[in-house]
């Protein structure tokens, strides 16, 4: 099986190497490309504007000026010697990417571009990293055994499967929720107005270390009660009830003012 990694961190992160960890338990064949810097929130960004420069670091290993979207391109189309791959696995992120954060993150973003390509694809999340003593052990624990049975169990080709861990003791984590994606009760997004040393004013977008109230069967319920979640994601935002109940309202002649 050769396997494709990515991540939206940058290749220097700590979660790209725990993440070659959980490909190498799976297989010898593993290719890398990931951005030169880190890319969080990047979403599906392409880089059309500017050259996408690629360092090549060893034989399977590659850093990009672009962006995760961009890394599984090159990889698959460009970079990769021989056949294409037949996983892509984004992550592992320094953080939980859940609810409408999935939107906006560049993990789940390398997993769509695989998907794209016609490529079974994973985003890896690791909880935490606000909070003392948090670590990639959980994701290196469980991900190569449930990575290993999704396999075998297949899913649509339409799909990625975006995989949380849940920060803490490992004994302590004893299950796997396959979930829906979770909105959160509460907005945690907020920009803190700064000056800097010219006397400029300026902002940094940040997050606030809070937890909303979500419903059971939520990936962000399994991550509060100490459960790997497991969601199955695709890019078709249709919300098909509105759908049904506009066709027979706002069909055929446009309305003029």
């Amino acid at each position: 099986m050769r396997i494709l990694l990515t991540n939206d961190d940058g290749i220097h992160a700590d979660g790209l190497e725990a993440l070659e960890r959980i490909a190498a338990k799976l297989t010898d064949d593993v290719w890398v490309c990931a951005p030169e810097y880190e890319q969080s929130g990047a979403s599906r960004a392409l880089t059309l504007a500017e050259p996408i420069r690629v360092r090549q670091l060893s034989e399977r290993r590659f850093a990009t000026t672009g962006t995760p979207t961009d890394c599984v391109m090159l990889g698959v189309n460009d970079l990769i010697v021989g056949a294409k791959p037949d996983l892509v696995l984004s992550g592992v992120n320094r953080g939980a990417n859940l609810a409408e954060d999935v939107t906006m993150s560049g993990t789940v973003a390398g997993a769509i571009e695989g998907m794209a390509l016609g490529i079974p694809s994973m985003a890896l999340s690791q909880m935490g990293f606000y909070e003392e003593g948090t670590s990639f052990e959980a994701s290196e624990t469980f991900a190569p055994g449930i990575i290993k049975r999704l396999i075998e169990l297949g899913w649509p080709r339409d799909v990625v499967l975006n995989l949380n861990f849940p920060n803490g003791d490992v004994s302590r984590i004893s299950e796997v929720e396959v979930t829906r994606q979770g909105f959160r009760d509460v907005h945690i997004r907020h920009n803190e107005k700064r000056t800097d040393l010219r006397g400029r004013e300026y902002y940094w977008v940040g997050f606030q270390a809070m937890r909303s109230n979500p419903p059971e069967g939520t990936d962000l319920r399994a991550l509060y009660e100490g459960r790997i979640s497991v969601t199955p994601l695709h890019i078709d935002l249709t919300h098909q009830p509105t759908v049904h109940d506009l066709k027979g309202r706002l069909g055929g002649t446009p309305p003029r003012l």
